[in-house]
């Protein structure tokens, strides 16, 4: 079996959600590369008892705790003392650390036209360079360093790591390379623990649930075949994430069987390849460019193609006409089209998408004109309704959207209903 590691996420910033958890998810990914099970992702706030009790708990059940967050020089980062607390270690002064601390600091102040000698940035300088009796030092990449706290008869190591994600992910490689992380995390082991993940549209979870129930009553449970399966519905996708080790690969094989067999073309990634990954994957494939014409999407969908490196491979323009003059001036919308079924139609959809095509020269373009909400509604045209088109070589097809949710829902997942539209023609 392998490692099983915790991270604890610490910050009332980002306890109120105030700043999202960068350093929880990316440390989770990479402990799960490593060949690590993730017992717990925990977020706590600045205050000592929480940070303790959080502590002892994790360290109860985990080979190792990684705690991000609380290194900074002001009295509510607390992290490094509480660490040792609850380890029963004494802090001191590394004052050969506290003199590299004070070299960057000295560097950053001037930069920025700070006093780096001021009594405030003197007490925080040493403040970060408390140490922990029998702590390991990781190098500052910031300001703040890293610190590696050997395990003793309460529980195993601790991993304190800075709250920047660039500090901490900076800091990663070398955490690995201490001699107490390596060993805690079984490093000289083969990685055992592999995570797919099979995605698919268009299905309801009820659904799913279904199937499931059937595929364990044909082969047994899954849990006693050594898979851990874990669904999510995102964007009206819904994905499949399983856990396993090597000797269940059979095993895996065949959920995915069932789950193609099943639910056939709705399922449309068994590697873990995104929607959006596949779609740029046919594009490239045919050779074949895109533009966009969109309206209230206003530019989202334009920008998700654009989101993936080599883009420019395909995606070629587009054109953002949120008024019904745009859409006559840069798409070719005959204002006639527009005044006998207004801008949220099948026909404005169309046209728009064909002169998209037409001025960019592309081999598909993609059209979106809807009402988002919250206002804009009309007679026949509720928020929400949303219609596509999509034009390439052998003519137009179109598709009417009936979407539920505020305006980000409603703008979000028309963008999505556009890839699936690019991905059902490639």
């Amino acid at each position: 079996m392998g490692a099983r590691a915790a991270v604890l996420v610490t910050g009332t910033e980002v306890l109120t959600g105030r700043v999202a958890d960068a350093n929880g998810p990316w440390l989770a990914e990479r402990l799960r590369e490593l060949g690590a099970d993730i017992g717990a992702v925990t977020v706590v706030g600045d205050r000592p008892e929480d940070l303790a009790s959080a502590l002892r708990h994790l360290r109860a059940g985990h080979d190792l705790v990684v705690t991000t967050g609380g290194l900074g020089p002001t009295a509510d980062d607390l992290t490094v003392q509480v660490v040792a607390d609850v380890l029963d270690r004494p802090t001191v002064v590394d004052e050969a650390l506290q003199g590299r601390i004070a070299a960057v600091v000295a560097r950053l102040s001037t930069a920025r036209g700070w006093s780096a000698t001021s009594p405030g940035m003197v007490a925080g300088t040493r403040k970060q360079a408390l140490v922990p009796a029998g702590a390991r030092v990781l190098e500052p990449v910031g300001t703040a360093p890293g610190l590696v706290l050997p395990g003793d008869a309460g529980g195993p190591p601790v991993l304190v790591l800075p709250g920047p994600p660039s500090e901490l992910q900076a800091m990663w490689r070398a955490a690995l390379t201490d001699p107490v992380v390596a060993a805690a995390l079984r490093l000289g082991e083969p990685v055992s623990l592999r995570q797919e993940t099979v995605r698919a549209t268009g299905l309801p979870e009820a659904e799913l649930a279904d199937l499931l129930r059937g595929h364990e009553s044909d082969h047994g449970p899954l849990e006693g075949a050594g898979l851990e399966v874990t669904t999510c519905l995102r964007d009206g996708d819904l994905e499949v994430v399983t856990r396993f080790r090597p000797e269940a690969d059979a095993a895996y094989a065949r959920l995915v069987g069932s789950l193609q067999e099943h639910f056939g073309t709705a399922v449309y990634s068994t590697d873990g390849s995104t929607l959006d990954e596949v779609v740029a994957a046919g594009l490239r494939a045919r050779g074949w460019t895109v533009a966009t014409a969109e309206s209230c999407t206003a530019g989202l969908l334009a920008g998700r193609l654009a989101d993936l490196p080599g883009s420019s491979d395909y995606l070629v323009g587009g054109v953002v006409a949120y008024r019904d003059q745009v859409k006559t001036a840069e798409l070719g919308v005959p204002a006639d089209l527009l005044s006998a079924h207004g801008a949220v139609s099948e026909q404005v959809a169309v046209a728009m998408a064909r002169g998209a095509r037409a001025r960019f020269g592309t081999t598909l373009a993609v059209s979106v004109t809807g009402v988002a909400g919250p206002g804009g509604a009309r007679p026949g045209k509720p928020v929400g309704l949303v219609h596509v088109a999509l034009a390439g070589p052998d003519g137009t097809e179109h598709r009417e959207l009936r979407l539920g949710g505020g305006r980000a829902q409603v703008r979000a997942r028309t963008v999505t209903s556009c890839l699936h539209l690019l991905r059902s023609l490639l």
